[in-house]
C-alpha cells in the first residue's frame, strides 16, 4: 500500500494511486486511462478497447470495439479478418475449459439457490478472455489465451448430459466474449435433458443487451440464476479498477428484474476491497437493487490479496460488519461470502 499521490493522506493501493475519496472527486474518468497499461502489455492485449477509424463495430458487450482488418479487440477473443468479426476459434467451439465440481459447492448464489440441496455436481465451464480488465480478478489466468484450451459444443452437451451432473454454471473470465457459443450450449442441454438441469452465469454483466435477455431465458427455464458482479457504483472507481465503464452492467440488471420481477433468477455480489468498496459503495449498490425488488439476493465477499492489488490487505471483519449492516438497511436478503478468509484477516 501507499499513500495517495494526489492529496498525500488517504491509503491507496499502488497499482492505482489514488484513494477513494480522490477517486471520487476526480471530474472523469480521463485521469486514469493509463493505470491499466501493465496489467494489459504482459498478456499482449489492448490497453483499451480500440475505436479504429475505418473499423467495424464489435456488439458482443458494451465496449464496442471497432477493429480494422487485423486487428483484436479488448477482450483478445474477437478479430477481424477480411471485414468479418469473428471468435479466434471456430464457431462451434470456444476457449474454455470444464471441470467437475461436487454438490455443495461453493457458488456465489449458493446459500439460496435449488442446485445446492441436490447431490451430485456442478460442471463448471470457464471462459477465457474478458471485457474487463479487474485488477483484483481471483481468475486472471483467463488472460492465457494462448495457453487456452479449445472445446466444442457437442463436447460440453455431453458432458452436461451425464446423470451426475445436475447445474452448469458459465463463469470465467467473463462469458460475454463468447455469449454466442454459451447460449447456443445453454439451449441444447435444456433440450436434451427434458429441461432438468439448472443453467447459471456468473457475469459481470456488461454484455449485448439482446443476448444477455437470450441467456437469462435459459436460466429462467431451467430454474437456474443470473450473477451480476456489481463491482462499483461510481464510475471513476469502477474504471480505475476495471479498465472500463460499468454502467450496463446495471442497465442490464435492470432490463432482467424488470422481465423477471417475480422471479428468484437474479443475484449480485460486491466484493470488499479494503479501503475502496465501502459503505458508500454498497449503500448505492444495494439502493439500486432495493429500487428494483428488496428480496434479490446479495453477497458481499470478502477479499484477498490478488493478481496487481497484492498489496492490500484481507477484508478486515470490522469492514464486512459495516457494509452488511448498510446493505440490510434497503434488502431483506444479504449474504457475507468467502467467510472462512476472515480467519487470515
Amino acid at each position: 500500500m501507499t499513500v495517495c499521490f494526489n492529496c498525500g493522506i488517504g491509503k491507496a493501493a499502488i497499482a492505482i494511486g489514488y484513494c477513494v475519496d480522490c477517486l471520487r472527486n476526480l471530474p472523469d474518468e480521463s485521469h486514469l486511462s493509463s493505470i491499466h497499461s501493465k496489467s494489459r502489455e504482459q498478456f499482449g492485449l489492448r490497453e483499451h478497447p480500440p475505436k479504429e477509424q475505418d473499423g467495424i463495430t464489435c456488439q458482443r458487450c458494451t465496449n464496442s470495439c471497432q477493429l480494422e482488418n487485423d486487428s483484436t479487440g479488448f477482450c483478445g477473443i474477437r478479430y477481424n479478418k477480411d471485414d468479418q468479426l469473428i471468435n479466434k476459434v471456430p464457431s462451434d467451439s470456444a476457449l474454455a475449459h470444464m471441470y467437475l465440481d461436487p454438490l455443495p459447492t461453493n457458488c456465489c448464489a449458493g446459500w439460496f439457490c435449488r442446485g445446492q440441496g441436490k447431490s451430485g455436481y456442478n460442471l463448471a465451464v470457464f471462459f477465457y478472455g474478458c471485457n474487463f480488465d479487474c485488477l483484483f480478478c481471483q481468475n486472471s489466468s483467463h488472460k492465457l489465451l494462448k495457453e487456452a484450451s479449445v472445446i466444442t459444443e457437442d463436447e460440453l452437451v455431453t458432458a452436461a448430459l451425464d446423470a451426475k451432473v445436475k447445474c452448469i454454471c458459465f463463469f470465467g473470465g467473463s462469458p460475454e466474449p463468447q455469449l454466442p457459443f454459451a447460449i447456443r450450449v445453454a439451449q441444447r442441454i435444456i433440450d436434451k435433458s427434458d429441461n432438468q438441469k439448472h443453467i447459471c452465469w456468473e457475469w459481470n454483466g456488461c454484455g449485448n443487451e439482446k443476448m444477455v435477455i437470450e441467456a437469462a431465458e435459459t436460466s429462467h427455464k431451467s430454474g437456474g440464476t443470473v450473477k451480476f458482479d456489481l463491482k462499483f457504483r461510481h464510475p471513476n472507481i469502477a474504471y480505475a479498477f476495471c479498465g472500463v465503464n460499468n454502467q450496463k452492467s446495471f442497465d442490464n440488471f435492470s432490463t432482467l428484474a424488470n422481465l423477471y420481477s417475480n422471479s428468484e433468477l437474479l443475484t449480485a455480489t460486491t466484493l470488499l476491497v479494503p479501503y475502496y468498496t465501502d459503505r458508500h459503495e454498497v449503500r448505492n449498490i444495494s439502493k439500486f437493487i432495493a429500487w428494483h425488488n428488496q428480496n434479490i439476493p446479495y453477497s458481499l465477499l470478502v477479499f484477498h490479496p490478488d493478481y496487481f492489488l497484492r498489496d492490500l490487505p484481507f477484508t478486515s471483519r470490522e469492514h464486512v460488519e459495516e457494509c452488511y449492516r448498510e446493505a440490510k438497511n434497503y434488502l431483506n436478503r444479504v449474504n457475507i461470502g468467502n467467510k472462512h478468509l476472515l480467519k487470515l484477516c
